[in-house]
């Protein structure tokens, strides 16, 4: 199933969202069955939904089967977990251009605060230390806990389902995130985009192979598939669960292929897609009005193959 927060075209009061089915035709509202596990936090009602889901699936699956759904411009799609406790990040994580030798896996945390969804807007900080802002299309995984010390063999019992997450970065020289080896320059507001659902992981055979878009004002920047990645989905899970627990609600990001990188500015709009879980579209304002050059990053320590070309010893 794939399950969405929404909220009705005319409502823009966050605690006014209902939990909905998306469908081919739309979504159909949930309400009926999930509206008892809201919390005075939104994040709540979905942490509460993911512990109860396998036992209220029939009744979910009977509603949708029998209810139409509701069409597109009846409806605002939320992003599907409003603030997850923790956002877990991989660093890097795919085996881009010349490498031959995994590096070891690292993870960082994000804001929670960075979180939007479908049709909003990442604003870029009105701070001109950052020299340029990337974005980072990946896989996101939506944890099932607790889960500790959960060994790769078993690592779908701390998965509830997948999303589509844009890992935006602030950068300092070349790639290098701005203030390397910390946080902040993933975590300002706007710079964790999710969606435009969860899907359950029944949905996703192998989460080790799917594709993974991101367009730039139409224009194709990030297409990979994630059997690319250095560390795969159940290293990753047992990787994490052995130094934290993770919580219903929790989000892990897989890391992304840097050979698609490049600037997000003023006024563009910006799409990602993964086939099998969705795709979801948001604008990029910068109240600063600054530009860069559009495309890939070819600068120093770029990994895309046209650039790797033009470097010495490659």
């Amino acid at each position: 199933m794939k399950i969405v927060r929404f909220l009705a075209t005319n409502d823009s009061d966050d605690s006014l969202a209902h939990i909905g089915i998306s469908k081919d035709e739309g979504i159909v509202d949930i309400d009926e069955i999930v509206g008892d596990l809201r919390g005075d936090a939104p994040q709540l009602q979905m942490e509460r939904l993911i512990n109860r889901f396998e036992d209220l699936r029939p009744a979910i699956s009977q509603l949708v089967d029998a209810t139409p759904p509701m069409s597109g411009d009846k409806y605002r799609l939320l992003p599907p977990l409003p603030r997850p406790s923790k956002i877990l990040c991989c660093i890097g994580n795919y085996w881009e251009h010349m490498e031959r030798t995994p590096r070891p896996l690292n993870l960082f945390l994000k804001s929670p605060d960075s979180v939007v969804g479908p049709g909003d807007t990442i604003r870029l900080p009105a701070y001109t230390d950052p020299y340029v802002f990337h974005h980072e299309a990946e896989l996101g995984i939506v944890a099932r806990g607790p889960a500790k010390n959960i060994a790769e063999d078993n690592y779908l019992e701390a998965i509830f389902g997948y999303t589509c997450m844009i890992d935006v970065s602030a950068r300092a020289e070349e790639r290098r995130t701005w203030r390397s080896g910390s946080w902040m320059g993933k975590s300002f507001d706007t710079f964790g985009p999710i969606g435009p659902c969860i899907v359950t992981a029944d949905e996703i055979p192998d989460p080790n192979d799917l594709n993974v878009k991101f367009w730039n004002n139409g224009d194709l920047r990030h297409d990979y598939n994630t059997d690319d990645m250095e560390h795969r989905v159940p290293e990753i899970i047992a990787f994490a669960t052995n130094i934290m627990t993770l919580n219903s609600g929790d989000l892990l990001a897989c890391g992304t292929n840097h050979e698609g990188i490049g600037p997000l500015q003023d006024g563009e709009n910006v799409e990602m897609e993964i086939v099998g879980i969705g795709k979801m579209q948001l604008d990029v304002a910068d109240p600063l009005k600054r530009t860069w050059e559009r495309g890939v990053y070819m600068g120093p320590n770029s990994t895309n193959p046209a650039a790797r070309t033009q470097q010495p010893n490659t």
